[in-house]
């Protein structure tokens, strides 16, 4: 196995023989597909069912789809939820203790920039 930088090959980005020729081709003809689909669809004397079977055939090489996001807590565990509204009758010194244990197991991280506190 080689070992250290890559000297030999095609460089990153290359296209390989086949692409370049089709690419040639398409650029001989005027016209791509994505531009002809587009050139359909923003014909006003088009068939209106035609205009749209090309906005939906031209839409995923001009907007693409977003990639679905799945959010967890730490770890890939439960995200951790705390009900504030229990919260609201504690002391300072309640609220003090409680994030000081919080922070030694881990569910949340420490506020070393509040005023008068310290870091864990």
């Amino acid at each position: 196995m080689a070992v250290g930088k890559k000297t030999g090959g095609r460089q990153k980005g290359t296209p390989n023989r086949a692409t370049a020729r089709r690419e040639r081709e398409i650029s001989k003809s005027g016209m791509t597909p994505l531009e002809y689909m587009l050139k359909v669809m923003r014909n006003p004397k088009a068939d209106a069912g035609r205009r749209d079977d090309m906005a939906k055939a031209a839409a995923p090489y001009v907007h693409p789809k977003l990639a679905s996001m799945q959010h967890t807590g730490r770890n890939g565990g439960p995200i951790q939820t705390v009900d504030i509204t229990r919260l609201k009758g504690m002391s300072d010194q309640e609220l003090e203790v409680l994030e000081r244990a919080l922070v030694q197991i881990g569910i949340v991280d420490g506020d070393p920039g509040r005023e008068g506190g310290e870091e864990i």
